[in-house]
């Protein structure tokens, strides 16, 4: 038997078992979805979002890429975001990283990876403004580990720079921010940063939108 048939079956399998625990929950599944939460994180196979946090399907909407990023150019991700926000009212947005990170490590060094180099280049970037603080750390993997998590902050704060984000906490909306990263050695996830609703604080001046705000009274009806 080929490993995608074992795919199939498994699916299968799944599909009874959810039949005979509850038999109108595929009907259930397929009228809505009504997440809370939007996932954005690495594309990484060892790093399931539902699996990890013990979510159902349809209680997390999920974008992955590699090493988690938030890229202000990548309409893919926005398109996601926009959707998640605007249309699904997510209450959180949670990008999360994991220690020991393919993409990570590689923007760590100087070989040239092809086509990957340009999105590695974000974490470069990223790695430059810290470089003050990582360059105290003499232990490579602490290094490594240290970067995994200031990766995730940027891309937490780079998400607070979107005009999705600005727009649904002018409004009087959610989402709130928050930055993690899954220790794979123990399964567990650790809170690396967050961000309140309209916490423009977190971000420079120059990033912050002039978006008109809803008054008290029309927020509360």
């Amino acid at each position: 038997m080929q490993s995608y048939q074992k795919l199939l079956l498994a699916n299968k399998a799944w599909a009874a078992e959810k039949l005979r625990i509850d038999e109108s929950y595929f009907e259930d599944l397929a009228s809505h979805q009504n997440p809370e939460f939007l996932w954005i994180g690495c594309a990484d196979s060892r790093v399931p979002a539902d699996q990890v946090t013990g979510t159902q399907p349809g209680e997390i909407f999920v974008h992955r890429n590699v090493a988690n990023l938030v890229v202000h150019t990548d309409i893919n991700m926005l398109s996601v975001l926009q959707y998640a926000v605007e249309v699904l009212k997510v209450k959180h947005v949670l990008v999360v990283g994991h220690y020991n990170c393919g993409g990570v490590k590689a923007s760590m060094d100087n070989k040239d990876y092809g086509l990957i180099n340009k999105w590695l280049r974000n974490i470069k970037d990223v790695y430059v403004k810290h470089q003050s603080e990582l360059d105290t750390i003499s232990d490579e993997h602490q290094k490594f580990d240290r970067l995994v998590e200031l990766n995730v902050t940027e891309q937490v704060r780079n998400l607070a720079k979107t005009t999705i984000i600005q727009k649904a906490w002018a409004a009087g909306d959610y989402p709130h921010l928050h930055g993690w990263v899954l220790d794979l050695n123990t399964g567990l996830i650790k809170t690396i940063m967050e961000i309140l609703p309209d916490d423009l604080n977190a971000i420079e001046e120059v990033y912050r939108y002039d978006l008109p705000k809803k008054e008290l009274s029309e927020v509360m009806h």
